[in-house]
């Protein structure tokens, strides 16, 4: 994944200004995220984290959480913009946590870039680190089919409810929840609540 870093470090700071903060999110996500971090019992990773305003929005509601980000120009700004949380650069592939050490993992947006033949090593790693009961949020483009499109920043795809599902399942979850929107300005959203039930 070391060119979606690379990708994300070149815009690093065009992306802060427009997407950095919470105010600039959709309500609905707010909503949806908010309430996925009440549910929450144990420590929690926000993975791909960008520039922290999801961690912080979800510390300020009591959740034990830490942010990883591939991009170092995101930690840097996470960190200077929440001085008392905690950021590290990392991937969703090796996430710096013991097996079924946490409550949750929140995926908004940081798996789009995993081609389809490599989405499944990161849920393997997901469903590794939670608990089982721990609960994963992943927010994505949904699409019709499963394919790739051109990102304002780098490849990414779009993927199927279903589909997506499926690939949870496989890798030990029960989808608890789903979640989609459409609007004028911005592509079809949807997000999976997943709860980790299984070892692999």
């Amino acid at each position: 994944m070391n060119e979606v870093a690379d990708a994300y470090s070149g815009r690093a700071v065009e992306y802060i200004e427009l997407l950095g903060s919470v105010e600039a999110m959709h309500p609905s996500d707010r909503e949806l995220i908010g309430t996925w971090g009440d549910q929450l019992v144990g420590p929690a990773i926000d993975a791909g984290c960008g520039p922290g305003h999801w961690t912080n929005f979800l510390a300020a509601r009591g959740v034990d959480i830490r942010g990883i980000d591939l991009t170092p120009a995101f930690v840097e700004h996470a960190r200077a913009a929440y001085p008392g949380l905690r950021f590290a650069t990392g991937g969703v592939e090796a996430l710096d946590a013991s097996d079924a050490s946490l409550g949750g993992v929140l995926a908004w947006y940081s798996l789009i870039h995993h081609a389809p033949d490599a989405i499944g090593s990161a849920l393997d790693e997901i469903a590794r680190v939670l608990r089982p009961g721990g609960l994963l949020l992943v927010g994505f483009f949904e699409g019709a089919a499963v394919e790739p499109f051109d990102h304002a920043v780098t490849t990414a795809y779009r993927w199927p409810v279903a589909e997506l599902s499926e690939r949870l399942r496989a890798s030990g979850f029960e989808v608890v929840e789903t979640h989609t929107r459409t609007g004028l300005g911005y592509r079809p959203h949807a997000a999976i609540v997943a709860r980790r039930e299984t070892y692999i």
